[in-house]
């Protein structure tokens, strides 16, 4: 029965991805699965590390070797077998890299189809050749606008923004849009030595010469000869010289460093570009018209009204037409069904929430028309309004009824409550976890007592009533005019816990933006994102948390490192001297395989411990560095616990939540909600005394209910120390908890970005006119 491909159950049999403890477990197939437990507890090792790796791992092996080298693969399972397993598709929630040229249309690829409707069946001028499809997209170069290259707005600079004082000469820094620190003292002696006066005012300067030093495009080199110091040798060098204007357009459209371009666009200013009109296009496409519109017209549509217009305008056209626009139609129907009808084609997709770009994704699959396959979803509720969850819960339940199987790893108790099959897996992070608790229906994890998910999701009783605080005072914003929001006025009590809420998409990130350190009333601001804490395996918790300085100047201490003289460097993995050299402190070397795609391995030398020999000789309390990274943050704070510089900071990894993290652990492998957390806990263990604002962008995101009670007592306990804590926030256990709650809506998009409702929770609960209010009122107790 087990080896019959018409088996009903995916079959696992010794899982030890990760922390997996030897699993064995029975999955229904067809059937809408979730995976449930605490942060760390390893149903995502399940889920995505086991079940979607051995199902991608087994298609790969149909595949051409060579073609394997172009898709990026999650590497092979530590499982003993899987029998059973359909062809897998993965879907994670993740938010999009910042690219302008992506948007709503090519994330669904309604673009696509749009383009072919305009090729195939527009409306041309007489003589015109008809053009590719190809031609009517402004992200190909036989489409893009020569002039923007396909941005539709162009950048420009002035001499007011580049020379902000006219007052100043170029040696005290007039030109402010050049570079600190040497590069622009070179510019400076590049043009002292050009012949230009860099003493002078600005103002006093000939105007021939303002305007050659800001915007020429030549770029002479000439021999500097810097001003000696006393204390060591300049040599003369050929400098080259770069105008202000040239290095602010090059900085802002080449430097990788999102800081230096946000310094760069300071100095810009942005307007449509005059040859297309903002329509993205070459003259040739925008000429082309279908219903008497063209593309560019078309896709800056809500997609409602664009549905509504295609299916009015192919009703007089040809076949041709009416076959391209009714695909078109029914393609938009299921992006509307899930809510997004007030998005636009042209809307760039970094100005989207995690939400809205997590239904768009699902809305592609669920026109693909795949059946026989395991979906294996990440956490599909994560940044979603109640609302927004049940239009979601229904697109799983066709895809379901599609004849697929639907896996979720999810903490939302009402996805988990609406799932065919529930796999609890725990008792807790990490070491302690890693076990299959209750595979079955979910009515069965009643009888789990070692269950953290039972508590959560059959006790339903209202939370104790509580007495919100009184504010100390206000902090006003607006009017804010940015996205959807036009010239909203809002105001966050201070000294107290706000919530943001509101449908994805109604604007909330964008109000809570505007609480700034210009804001009246703000001492010290500390904004608290998902952003990764670093983006290489080099950066971990150790070293972004500082812990790592304090265990290194630990182990130079020793009595060992003392007699070889080896100092707190030599025991960084990041610089030459007590790493391994072999693998340069990574820890693992890259293995380049003939049509294969490059693999991963141990490094040969140091076997994945990062240093040399030499440096693994020094012992702190019996442990080498590499075995103290290898610690969880639980056991270092036992092991350092007389150490007081490393017992804060474990102290606070601890308290919201993260005891299972390896001090080790690369930054690449978490999670944005525990990165977050590691930011948090990084300014808690810093012992400010004055007020602080605190915005945190949806920190209950991705965190299993009983990780949701750690987090909250640690901002409950911000504010009684006095501080403010502000919060985009979706769950309404944590909304009804709050002291003042500020409601956007009452839809998404242009159907959103006003202030519905503002008040203590149980006010907006009674509110009409927001989608958040009946939510609210059932977590508070006062409705159905």
């Amino acid at each position: 029965m087990h080896d019959s491909p018409h088996d009903p159950y995916v079959r696992v049999r010794g899982a030890r991805e990760h922390n997996l403890a030897g699993v064995d477990v029975d999955i229904p197939r067809d059937a809408l699965v979730a995976f449930t437990g605490v942060s760390g507890s390893g149903k995502s090792s399940l889920a995505f590390g086991t079940i979607y790796a051995e199902a991608q791992r087994r298609y790969f092996e149909s595949v051409a070797p060579y073609a394997r080298r172009l898709i990026h693969q999650v590497g092979t399972p530590a499982v003993g077998e899987i029998t059973g397993l359909p062809p897998a598709v993965s879907l994670e929630q993740r938010r999009s890299s910042p690219n302008a040229r992506s948007s709503v249309g090519t994330v669904t690829t309604l673009s696509n189809s749009l383009r072919m409707l305009y090729s195939r069946a527009g409306r041309y001028p007489d003589g015109a050749d008809r053009l590719d499809s190809d031609a009517f997209s402004p992200n190909t170069a036989a489409g893009a606008c020569p002039s923007c290259q396909g941005l539709g707005r162009v950048h420009e600079t002035s001499e007011e923004l580049l020379v902000p004082d006219a007052g100043l000469s170029i040696r005290q820094g007039a030109i402010a849009a050049w570079p600190g620190a040497w590069q622009g003292k070179n510019l400076r002696d590049v043009l002292d030595a050009l012949g230009y006066d860099v003493d002078r005012p600005w103002s006093a300067l000939d105007a021939e010469d303002r305007r050659w030093i800001l915007f020429t495009d030549e770029q002479p080199v000439v021999t500097v000869h810097p001003v000696r110091d006393a204390d060591r040798i300049q040599r003369p060098y050929q400098g080259t010289y770069m105008s202000a204007r040239r290095y602010v357009m090059r900085t802002f459209s080449d430097s990788k460093s999102a800081s230096l371009r946000a310094k760069a666009e300071r100095f810009l200013t942005s307007a449509p570009c005059p040859v297309c009109g903002g329509g993205r296009l070459r003259p040739e496409a925008l000429a082309v018209t279908f219903g008497g519109r063209t593309i560019a017209d078309l896709a800056s549509l809500p997609l409602t009204e664009l549905s509504r217009l295609l299916s009015g305008a192919a009703a007089d056209g040809s076949e041709t037409a009416r076959v391209l626009t009714g695909d078109l139609v029914a393609r938009i129907a299921t992006v509307t069904e899930l809510g997004l009808g007030y998005l636009s084609l042209d809307r760039a997709t970094p100005t989207l929430s995690s939400g809205e770009l997590q239904r768009l994704r699902l809305a592609t699959q669920l026109r693909s028309g795949l059946f026989g396959v395991v979906y294996v979803l990440d956490e599909p509720s994560a940044g979603l309004h109640p609302a927004d969850t049940e239009a979601l819960l229904v697109v799983l339940d066709r895809l379901k009824a599609a004849g697929n199987s639907v896996f979720v790893v999810e903490h939302h108790l009402d996805v988990v409550r609406h799932a065919d099959w529930l796999v609890d897996v725990g008792p807790r992070a990490g070491v302690h976890g890693g076990r299959v608790l209750h595979s079955g229906p979910p009515s069965g994890l009643a009888d789990v007592d070692a269950s953290a998910t039972r508590r959560f999701l059959f006790d339903r009783t209202p939370a104790p009533a509580r007495t919100v605080r009184t504010p100390a005072g206000w902090l006003r914003t607006g009017p804010v005019t940015r996205h959807n929001l036009d010239g909203v006025d809002a105001a966050f009590p201070v000294g107290v816990l706000t919530a943001v809420t509101g449908v994805s998409g109604s604007g909330k990130s964008t109000l809570v933006g505007a609480l700034t350190a210009e804001v009246s009333g703000v001492g010290r601001l500390v904004t608290v994102d998902q952003r990764p804490i670093g983006r290489t395996p080099r950066s971990n918790l150790a070293t972004y948390t500082g812990l790592f300085d304090v265990v290194r100047r630990l182990f130079a201490e020793t009595e060992e490192a003392t007699a070889r003289g080896y100092k707190a460097g030599r025991f960084s993995f990041n610089v030459p001297g007590g790493r391994c050299e072999t693998c340069q402190g990574e820890g693992f070397v890259s293995v380049e395989l003939l049509f294969l795609p490059s693999t991963y391995a141990p490094c040969p030398d140091c076997h994945g411990a990062r240093y040399n020999p030499e440096t693994l000789q020094v012992r702190l309390r019996g442990l080498t560095i590499a075995e103290v990274l290898g610690l969880t943050v639980e056991s270092a704070a036992v092991f350092l616990r007389d150490v007081p510089a490393a017992a804060r900071s474990l102290r606070t990894l601890l308290d919201v939540g993260l005891g299972y993290l390896g001090l080790g652990q690369p930054a690449t492998e978490l999670s944005g909600g525990e990165a977050q957390r590691i930011k948090l806990a990084s300014e808690l263990q810093r012992p400010h005394r004055s007020p602080t604002l605190y915005v945190l962008d949806e920190p209950t995101t991705g965190l299993h209910p009983a990780d949701v009670e750690v987090l909250m007592r640690q901002l409950h306990g911000l504010v009684d120390a006095g501080h403010t804590v502000v919060v985009v926030e979706h769950d309404m256990d944590v909304v009804a908890t709050a002291d003042w709650v500020v409601d956007l809506g009452p839809g998404g998009g242009d159907e959103g970005g006003r202030v519905v409702a503002a008040g203590p929770p149980a006010e907006v609960a009674r509110t009409a006119g927001g989608r958040t209010a009946p939510y609210l009122a059932r977590a508070l107790g006062s409705g159905a």
